[in-house]
Protein backbone atom coordinates (compact mmCIF):
# COMPACT_ATOMS: atom_id res chain seq x y z
CA UNK A 1 0.00 0.00 0.00
CA UNK A 2 1.43 3.09 -0.74
CA UNK A 3 0.93 6.41 0.73
CA UNK A 4 0.84 8.22 -2.38
CA UNK A 5 0.73 7.13 -6.12
CA UNK A 6 1.20 9.98 -8.89
CA UNK A 7 0.13 9.36 -12.46
CA UNK A 8 2.21 11.56 -14.41
CA UNK A 9 5.59 12.21 -14.01
CA UNK A 10 5.93 16.00 -15.95
CA UNK A 11 7.12 18.59 -13.43
CA UNK A 12 3.96 18.61 -10.66
CA UNK A 13 4.14 15.13 -10.23
CA UNK A 14 7.94 14.42 -9.52
CA UNK A 15 7.86 17.38 -7.73
CA UNK A 16 5.27 16.16 -5.62
CA UNK A 17 6.50 12.38 -6.00
CA UNK A 18 9.90 13.67 -4.32
CA UNK A 19 8.11 16.27 -1.98
CA UNK A 20 6.08 14.08 -0.35
CA UNK A 21 8.85 11.00 -0.25
CA UNK A 22 10.80 13.73 2.28
CA UNK A 23 8.23 13.54 4.31
CA UNK A 24 8.31 10.21 4.57
CA UNK A 25 5.54 8.97 2.81
CA UNK A 26 6.04 5.52 0.51
CA UNK A 27 5.58 6.73 -3.52
CA UNK A 28 5.30 5.49 -6.41
CA UNK A 29 4.86 7.16 -9.65
CA UNK A 30 3.71 5.79 -12.98
CA UNK A 31 4.86 7.45 -16.63
CA UNK A 32 4.27 6.08 -20.19
CA UNK A 33 6.23 8.13 -21.94
CA UNK A 34 9.25 10.10 -20.83
CA UNK A 35 9.94 11.65 -17.75
CA UNK A 36 9.79 15.51 -17.48
CA UNK A 37 6.65 15.84 -18.99
CA UNK A 38 5.65 18.08 -21.74
CA UNK A 39 8.03 21.12 -20.33
CA UNK A 40 11.43 18.86 -20.64
CA UNK A 41 11.11 16.91 -24.11
CA UNK A 42 8.14 18.50 -26.25
CA UNK A 43 7.36 22.24 -24.65
CA UNK A 44 9.57 24.89 -22.77
CA UNK A 45 13.03 23.09 -22.64
CA UNK A 46 13.42 22.00 -26.67
CA UNK A 47 10.98 25.68 -27.40
CA UNK A 48 13.31 27.90 -25.72
CA UNK A 49 16.80 25.97 -27.77
CA UNK A 50 15.15 26.24 -30.96
CA UNK A 51 14.19 29.92 -30.27
CA UNK A 52 17.91 30.09 -29.58
CA UNK A 53 19.11 28.83 -32.67
CA UNK A 54 16.00 30.93 -34.62
CA UNK A 55 18.33 34.23 -33.29
CA UNK A 56 21.69 33.91 -34.63
CA UNK A 57 20.76 34.72 -38.53
CA UNK A 58 19.62 38.17 -37.06
CA UNK A 59 22.48 38.81 -34.68
CA UNK A 60 24.80 38.16 -37.31
CA UNK A 61 22.90 40.75 -39.43
CA UNK A 62 23.50 43.11 -36.35
CA UNK A 63 27.01 42.64 -36.26
CA UNK A 64 27.88 44.14 -39.27
CA UNK A 65 26.99 47.58 -38.04
CA UNK A 66 29.79 47.27 -35.33
CA UNK A 67 32.48 45.76 -37.85
CA UNK A 68 31.91 42.38 -38.06
CA UNK A 69 31.84 40.41 -41.00
CA UNK A 70 30.60 37.05 -40.99
CA UNK A 71 31.18 34.75 -44.00
CA UNK A 72 29.60 30.81 -44.90
CA UNK A 73 27.07 31.12 -42.52
CA UNK A 74 24.56 28.17 -43.00
CA UNK A 75 22.12 26.23 -40.48
CA UNK A 76 22.55 22.17 -40.27
CA UNK A 77 18.81 20.94 -38.73
CA UNK A 78 20.03 17.68 -37.92
CA UNK A 79 22.90 19.27 -36.05
CA UNK A 80 20.56 21.42 -33.81
CA UNK A 81 18.01 17.92 -33.25
CA UNK A 82 20.55 15.90 -32.63
CA UNK A 83 22.04 18.39 -29.85
CA UNK A 84 18.83 18.60 -28.35
CA UNK A 85 18.33 15.31 -28.17
CA UNK A 86 21.29 14.51 -26.20
CA UNK A 87 20.12 17.75 -23.83
CA UNK A 88 16.68 16.13 -23.30
CA UNK A 89 18.17 12.95 -22.63
CA UNK A 90 20.57 14.25 -20.09
CA UNK A 91 17.63 16.08 -18.36
CA UNK A 92 15.65 12.83 -18.42
CA UNK A 93 18.59 11.10 -16.26
CA UNK A 94 18.39 13.65 -13.75
CA UNK A 95 15.00 13.57 -13.60
CA UNK A 96 15.07 9.89 -12.86
CA UNK A 97 18.36 9.80 -10.43
CA UNK A 98 15.85 12.42 -8.61
CA UNK A 99 13.18 10.06 -8.21
CA UNK A 100 15.50 7.23 -7.83
CA UNK A 101 17.51 8.94 -4.72
CA UNK A 102 14.16 10.15 -3.25
CA UNK A 103 13.38 6.01 -2.85
CA UNK A 104 10.13 7.19 -5.08
CA UNK A 105 9.46 3.80 -6.93
CA UNK A 106 9.04 4.24 -10.68
CA UNK A 107 7.07 2.34 -13.35
CA UNK A 108 7.43 2.70 -16.70
CA UNK A 109 3.92 2.29 -17.89
CA UNK A 110 0.38 3.22 -17.92
CA UNK A 111 -1.92 3.46 -15.05
CA UNK A 112 -5.40 3.44 -14.93
CA UNK A 113 -7.68 3.82 -12.24
CA UNK A 114 -10.03 0.76 -11.32
CA UNK A 115 -11.91 2.26 -8.54
CA UNK A 116 -11.56 2.54 -4.69
CA UNK A 117 -7.71 2.40 -4.33
CA UNK A 118 -7.32 0.35 -6.86
CA UNK A 119 -4.61 1.17 -9.89
CA UNK A 120 -3.89 -0.68 -12.46
CA UNK A 121 -0.47 -0.24 -13.76
CA UNK A 122 1.21 -2.14 -16.22
CA UNK A 123 0.80 -5.66 -15.72
CA UNK A 124 -0.06 -4.86 -11.73
CA UNK A 125 -2.20 -3.70 -9.77
CA UNK A 126 -1.31 -1.21 -6.47
CA UNK A 127 -3.25 0.30 -3.84
CA UNK A 128 -2.46 3.78 -2.60
CA UNK A 129 -4.13 6.14 0.27
CA UNK A 130 -4.08 8.96 -1.53
CA UNK A 131 -3.82 9.07 -5.87
CA UNK A 132 -2.71 12.09 -7.87
CA UNK A 133 -3.25 12.54 -11.34
CA UNK A 134 -0.79 15.19 -13.28
CA UNK A 135 -0.97 14.33 -16.36
CA UNK A 136 -0.62 17.14 -18.57
CA UNK A 137 -2.34 17.64 -21.66
CA UNK A 138 -1.67 16.81 -25.44
CA UNK A 139 -1.85 19.20 -28.74
CA UNK A 140 -5.80 19.79 -29.97
CA UNK A 141 -6.13 17.44 -32.75
CA UNK A 142 -7.53 19.70 -36.27
CA UNK A 143 -11.10 18.32 -37.26
CA UNK A 144 -11.61 19.37 -40.98
CA UNK A 145 -10.66 16.98 -44.14
CA UNK A 146 -6.83 16.51 -44.40
CA UNK A 147 -5.57 16.81 -41.15
CA UNK A 148 -3.86 13.68 -41.52
CA UNK A 149 -1.19 15.68 -43.14
CA UNK A 150 -0.53 17.93 -40.28
CA UNK A 151 1.64 18.29 -37.94
CA UNK A 152 1.51 19.45 -34.46
CA UNK A 153 4.24 21.33 -31.77
CA UNK A 154 5.45 17.65 -30.33
CA UNK A 155 6.27 16.57 -33.68
CA UNK A 156 8.17 19.81 -34.58
CA UNK A 157 11.33 18.98 -32.13
CA UNK A 158 11.50 15.30 -34.02
CA UNK A 159 11.29 16.46 -37.86
CA UNK A 160 14.03 14.76 -40.29
CA UNK A 161 14.47 17.92 -42.41
CA UNK A 162 13.66 21.42 -42.05
CA UNK A 163 10.99 23.04 -44.37
CA UNK A 164 10.91 25.24 -47.08
CA UNK A 165 7.89 26.66 -46.25
CA UNK A 166 5.25 26.11 -43.51
CA UNK A 167 1.70 27.17 -42.24
CA UNK A 168 0.85 27.41 -38.56
CA UNK A 169 -2.19 27.55 -37.82
CA UNK A 170 -3.62 29.15 -34.64
CA UNK A 171 -3.33 32.59 -32.38
CA UNK A 172 -1.95 31.84 -28.98
CA UNK A 173 1.76 31.57 -27.81
CA UNK A 174 2.09 28.48 -29.40
CA UNK A 175 1.75 29.35 -32.63
CA UNK A 176 3.22 32.22 -32.16
CA UNK A 177 6.30 31.08 -30.92
CA UNK A 178 6.47 28.60 -33.85
CA UNK A 179 6.08 31.14 -36.30
CA UNK A 180 9.37 33.44 -34.91
CA UNK A 181 11.26 30.18 -34.79
CA UNK A 182 10.51 29.10 -38.66
CA UNK A 183 11.39 32.92 -39.58
CA UNK A 184 14.32 33.02 -38.00
CA UNK A 185 15.50 29.53 -39.39
CA UNK A 186 15.18 30.92 -42.56
CA UNK A 187 11.45 29.20 -43.34
CA UNK A 188 9.05 30.78 -45.36
CA UNK A 189 6.29 31.29 -42.91
CA UNK A 190 2.40 31.88 -42.99
CA UNK A 191 0.95 32.15 -39.61
CA UNK A 192 -3.18 31.93 -40.07
CA UNK A 193 -5.54 32.97 -37.08
CA UNK A 194 -9.29 33.01 -37.51
CA UNK A 195 -10.00 35.91 -35.18
CA UNK A 196 -8.64 39.43 -35.75
CA UNK A 197 -6.20 39.67 -32.72
CA UNK A 198 -2.98 37.65 -31.90
CA UNK A 199 -2.41 36.66 -28.33
CA UNK A 200 -6.34 38.15 -27.40
CA UNK A 201 -6.02 36.66 -24.07
CA UNK A 202 -3.17 39.13 -23.53
CA UNK A 203 -2.61 42.94 -23.29
CA UNK A 204 -4.34 43.81 -26.78
CA UNK A 205 -1.75 46.73 -27.28
CA UNK A 206 1.05 44.55 -26.36
CA UNK A 207 -0.44 41.87 -29.11
CA UNK A 208 -0.97 44.18 -31.67
CA UNK A 209 2.88 45.73 -31.32
CA UNK A 210 3.98 42.33 -31.02
CA UNK A 211 2.39 41.19 -34.16
CA UNK A 212 3.83 44.55 -35.93
CA UNK A 213 7.15 43.45 -35.09
CA UNK A 214 7.27 39.84 -36.23
CA UNK A 215 5.56 41.05 -39.56
CA UNK A 216 8.75 43.49 -40.05
CA UNK A 217 11.46 40.07 -39.55
CA UNK A 218 9.63 38.33 -42.18
CA UNK A 219 6.17 36.35 -41.09
CA UNK A 220 3.13 36.46 -42.85
CA UNK A 221 0.34 36.87 -41.03
CA UNK A 222 -3.40 36.25 -41.88
CA UNK A 223 -6.18 37.16 -39.41
CA UNK A 224 -9.87 36.26 -39.80
CA UNK A 225 -8.94 33.30 -42.03
CA UNK A 226 -9.66 29.69 -41.24
CA UNK A 227 -7.82 26.65 -43.13
CA UNK A 228 -10.91 24.38 -44.04
CA UNK A 229 -9.59 21.67 -45.78
CA UNK A 230 -6.10 20.61 -46.34
CA UNK A 231 -4.82 18.63 -49.54
CA UNK A 232 -1.46 16.24 -50.57
CA UNK A 233 -0.17 17.90 -53.65
CA UNK A 234 2.97 16.03 -55.13
CA UNK A 235 5.77 17.21 -52.51
CA UNK A 236 3.56 19.60 -50.92
CA UNK A 237 0.34 20.41 -48.90
CA UNK A 238 -2.46 22.84 -49.91
CA UNK A 239 -4.36 24.66 -47.80
CA UNK A 240 -7.84 25.49 -48.68
CA UNK A 241 -9.02 28.98 -47.21
CA UNK A 242 -12.43 30.01 -45.88
CA UNK A 243 -12.07 32.43 -48.77
CA UNK A 244 -11.87 30.12 -51.41
CA UNK A 245 -7.93 30.52 -51.94
CA UNK A 246 -5.07 27.99 -51.58
CA UNK A 247 -1.91 28.37 -49.73
CA UNK A 248 0.96 26.21 -50.92
CA UNK A 249 3.66 24.87 -48.22
CA UNK A 250 5.85 22.02 -47.23
CA UNK A 251 4.62 21.63 -43.56
CA UNK A 252 0.65 22.42 -41.82
CA UNK A 253 1.44 22.64 -37.97
CA UNK A 254 -1.52 23.32 -35.81
CA UNK A 255 -1.45 25.24 -32.84
CA UNK A 256 -5.22 25.70 -31.58
CA UNK A 257 -4.71 24.88 -28.27
CA UNK A 258 -3.87 21.93 -25.87
CA UNK A 259 -6.63 19.41 -24.03
CA UNK A 260 -6.27 17.69 -20.61
CA UNK A 261 -5.00 14.04 -21.46
CA UNK A 262 -7.38 12.25 -19.41
CA UNK A 263 -8.19 9.66 -22.07
CA UNK A 264 -8.18 5.94 -21.17
CA UNK A 265 -6.96 7.17 -17.61
CA UNK A 266 -10.49 5.34 -15.81
CA UNK A 267 -11.71 8.34 -14.41
CA UNK A 268 -15.45 6.20 -15.04
CA UNK A 269 -14.73 3.93 -12.72
CA UNK A 270 -14.00 6.95 -10.34
CA UNK A 271 -17.04 10.00 -9.11
CA UNK A 272 -14.31 12.10 -10.30
CA UNK A 273 -15.72 15.45 -12.27
CA UNK A 274 -14.55 17.07 -15.55
CA UNK A 275 -15.41 20.15 -16.78
CA UNK A 276 -16.92 21.24 -20.24
CA UNK A 277 -13.77 20.98 -21.81
CA UNK A 278 -12.17 17.89 -19.98
CA UNK A 279 -10.09 19.31 -17.25
CA UNK A 280 -10.79 17.71 -13.74
CA UNK A 281 -12.57 19.49 -11.21
CA UNK A 282 -10.64 20.09 -8.04
CA UNK A 283 -11.26 22.40 -5.40
CA UNK A 284 -8.90 24.67 -3.42
CA UNK A 285 -6.65 21.63 -1.90
CA UNK A 286 -6.29 19.44 -5.24
CA UNK A 287 -9.14 17.44 -4.22
CA UNK A 288 -11.56 15.75 -6.32
CA UNK A 289 -15.01 14.94 -5.50
CA UNK A 290 -13.40 11.44 -5.20
CA UNK A 291 -11.88 12.31 -1.27
CA UNK A 292 -8.57 10.17 -1.48
CA UNK A 293 -7.99 11.37 -5.29
CA UNK A 294 -5.96 15.01 -6.19
CA UNK A 295 -4.93 16.27 -9.66
CA UNK A 296 -2.71 19.28 -10.40
CA UNK A 297 -1.12 21.00 -13.35
CA UNK A 298 -1.86 21.53 -16.95
CA UNK A 299 -4.86 19.10 -16.49
CA UNK A 300 -6.93 21.21 -14.39
CA UNK A 301 -7.42 23.77 -16.30
CA UNK A 302 -5.12 26.28 -14.41
CA UNK A 303 -2.64 28.42 -16.10
CA UNK A 304 -1.02 25.81 -18.54
CA UNK A 305 2.75 27.33 -17.05
CA UNK A 306 5.32 24.85 -15.22
CA UNK A 307 6.41 26.48 -12.24
CA UNK A 308 2.69 26.89 -11.50
CA UNK A 309 2.11 22.88 -11.48
CA UNK A 310 6.02 22.88 -9.70
CA UNK A 311 4.17 25.61 -6.68
CA UNK A 312 1.11 23.37 -6.95
CA UNK A 313 2.82 20.68 -6.07
CA UNK A 314 4.43 22.15 -2.77
CA UNK A 315 1.19 23.05 -1.85
CA UNK A 316 -0.59 20.11 -2.19
CA UNK A 317 2.64 17.54 -0.34
CA UNK A 318 2.13 20.57 2.59
CA UNK A 319 -0.89 20.01 2.70
CA UNK A 320 -1.27 16.72 2.67
CA UNK A 321 2.11 15.16 3.79
CA UNK A 322 2.81 18.94 6.11
CA UNK A 323 2.30 21.44 8.40
CA UNK A 324 -0.79 22.29 5.75
CA UNK A 325 0.31 26.14 5.68
CA UNK A 326 0.81 26.53 2.06
CA UNK A 327 -2.60 27.76 -0.12
CA UNK A 328 -2.10 28.76 -3.81
CA UNK A 329 -2.30 32.28 -5.36
CA UNK A 330 -2.95 32.64 -9.43
CA UNK A 331 -2.24 36.25 -8.61
CA UNK A 332 0.06 38.25 -10.61
CA UNK A 333 2.02 34.96 -12.32
CA UNK A 334 4.39 36.26 -14.32
CA UNK A 335 4.57 34.75 -18.01
CA UNK A 336 6.99 34.98 -21.17
CA UNK A 337 6.29 33.94 -24.41
CA UNK A 338 9.33 33.71 -26.60
CA UNK A 339 8.40 35.60 -29.31
CA UNK A 340 11.02 37.50 -31.40
CA UNK A 341 10.94 39.81 -30.08
CA UNK A 342 10.26 37.99 -26.28
CA UNK A 343 6.65 39.67 -24.58
CA UNK A 344 6.53 39.06 -20.83
CA UNK A 345 3.82 40.18 -19.03
CA UNK A 346 2.64 40.45 -15.12
CA UNK A 347 -0.70 41.19 -13.61
CA UNK A 348 -3.62 42.97 -14.94
CA UNK A 349 -3.77 44.07 -18.71
CA UNK A 350 -5.62 46.77 -19.50
CA UNK A 351 -8.54 44.97 -20.64
CA UNK A 352 -8.90 42.95 -17.21
CA UNK A 353 -8.44 46.77 -15.44
CA UNK A 354 -11.31 47.38 -17.19
CA UNK A 355 -13.41 44.29 -16.21
CA UNK A 356 -13.17 44.80 -12.91
CA UNK A 357 -13.84 48.17 -12.98
CA UNK A 358 -10.53 49.73 -11.47
CA UNK A 359 -9.73 53.22 -12.82
CA UNK A 360 -6.20 53.44 -13.31
CA UNK A 361 -3.27 55.49 -15.30
CA UNK A 362 -1.06 54.37 -18.29
CA UNK A 363 2.25 54.42 -18.62
CA UNK A 364 3.82 53.40 -22.34
CA UNK A 365 7.17 53.84 -23.81
CA UNK A 366 7.71 52.69 -27.20
CA UNK A 367 11.17 53.44 -28.38
CA UNK A 368 14.04 51.59 -30.75
CA UNK A 369 17.09 50.42 -28.00
CA UNK A 370 20.47 51.54 -28.40
CA UNK A 371 22.03 48.29 -29.92
CA UNK A 372 19.59 48.94 -33.09
CA UNK A 373 21.62 52.26 -33.50
CA UNK A 374 23.91 50.90 -35.03
CA UNK A 375 22.96 47.59 -36.22
CA UNK A 376 20.29 49.11 -38.59
CA UNK A 377 18.09 46.96 -37.18
CA UNK A 378 14.60 48.46 -37.08
CA UNK A 379 12.80 46.40 -34.42
CA UNK A 380 11.28 48.75 -31.87
CA UNK A 381 10.63 48.00 -28.20
CA UNK A 382 7.23 48.42 -25.85
CA UNK A 383 6.78 49.16 -22.25
CA UNK A 384 3.68 49.21 -20.49
CA UNK A 385 2.74 49.82 -17.05
CA UNK A 386 -0.68 50.18 -15.23
CA UNK A 387 -1.20 52.20 -12.06
CA UNK A 388 -4.94 52.01 -9.86
CA UNK A 389 -5.27 55.74 -9.38
CA UNK A 390 -6.76 55.40 -6.21
CA UNK A 391 -3.96 53.62 -4.74
CA UNK A 392 -0.85 54.41 -7.02
CA UNK A 393 -0.20 50.66 -6.99
CA UNK A 394 1.04 49.23 -9.97
CA UNK A 395 -1.64 46.39 -11.21
CA UNK A 396 0.83 45.17 -14.31
CA UNK A 397 3.98 45.43 -16.09
CA UNK A 398 4.17 44.20 -19.72
CA UNK A 399 7.16 44.56 -22.24
CA UNK A 400 7.61 43.33 -26.04
CA UNK A 401 11.84 43.54 -26.67
CA UNK A 402 14.90 41.56 -26.11
CA UNK A 403 15.21 39.71 -23.06
CA UNK A 404 11.49 40.53 -21.96
CA UNK A 405 11.15 37.65 -19.86
CA UNK A 406 14.60 38.18 -17.58
CA UNK A 407 13.83 41.68 -17.33
CA UNK A 408 9.78 41.17 -15.66
CA UNK A 409 11.00 38.28 -13.20
CA UNK A 410 12.56 40.83 -11.10
CA UNK A 411 9.58 43.62 -11.84
CA UNK A 412 7.23 40.30 -11.13
CA UNK A 413 8.43 40.98 -7.72
CA UNK A 414 7.14 44.42 -7.17
CA UNK A 415 3.51 43.75 -8.98
CA UNK A 416 3.21 40.90 -6.74
CA UNK A 417 3.85 43.07 -3.29
CA UNK A 418 1.90 45.60 -4.56
CA UNK A 419 4.58 48.34 -4.74
CA UNK A 420 3.77 51.20 -5.74
CA UNK A 421 4.83 53.56 -8.78
CA UNK A 422 6.35 55.80 -6.11
CA UNK A 423 8.45 53.16 -4.68
CA UNK A 424 9.44 52.05 -8.25
CA UNK A 425 10.15 55.60 -9.09
CA UNK A 426 12.49 56.08 -6.23
CA UNK A 427 14.64 53.02 -7.50
CA UNK A 428 17.67 54.66 -9.22
CA UNK A 429 18.51 52.88 -13.12
CA UNK A 430 21.29 51.32 -14.36
CA UNK A 431 22.13 52.58 -17.21
CA UNK A 432 21.98 52.23 -20.50
CA UNK A 433 19.59 49.05 -19.99
CA UNK A 434 16.04 48.47 -21.30
CA UNK A 435 14.64 48.05 -17.86
CA UNK A 436 15.41 51.30 -16.43
CA UNK A 437 12.89 52.65 -18.48
CA UNK A 438 10.31 50.58 -15.62
CA UNK A 439 11.59 53.21 -12.94
CA UNK A 440 11.77 56.32 -15.20
CA UNK A 441 8.23 56.45 -16.88
CA UNK A 442 6.97 59.90 -15.47
CA UNK A 443 4.24 61.14 -17.28
CA UNK A 444 1.07 58.75 -18.03
CA UNK A 445 -0.24 58.67 -21.47
CA UNK A 446 -3.65 58.29 -20.90
CA UNK A 447 -6.43 57.22 -18.06
CA UNK A 448 -9.09 54.61 -18.22
CA UNK A 449 -11.62 53.59 -16.02
CA UNK A 450 -12.92 57.16 -15.98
Amino acid sequence: MFDLFVIGAGSGGVRAARMAAAQGAKVGIAEQRFLGGTCVNVGCVPKKLFSYASHYPEDINDSYGFGWNVNGFHHNWQQLIENKNHEIDRLNGIYQQMLENSGVELFGSTAKLLGGQKIQVGEHVVQAKKILIAVGGYPTPASIPGSEFCIYSDDVFYLDEKPQSIAIVGGGYIACEFASIFNGLGVETHLLYRKDQLLRHFDHAIGRFAANEMEKKGVNIYYQTEVVAIEEREQALSCVLDNGETLIVDKVLMAIGRTPNTHNLGLENTSVKQSNRGHIQVNDNFQTDEPHIFSLGDVIGTPELTPVALEQAMVFVDQAFGNNQKTMSYDAIPTAIFTHPNICTCGLSEEQVLEKGLKARVFVSEFRTLKHCLSGNSERVMLKMLVEQSSDRVLGIHMVGPDAGEIIQGFAVAVKLALTKAQLDSVVGIHPTLAEEFVTMRESQYCIGD
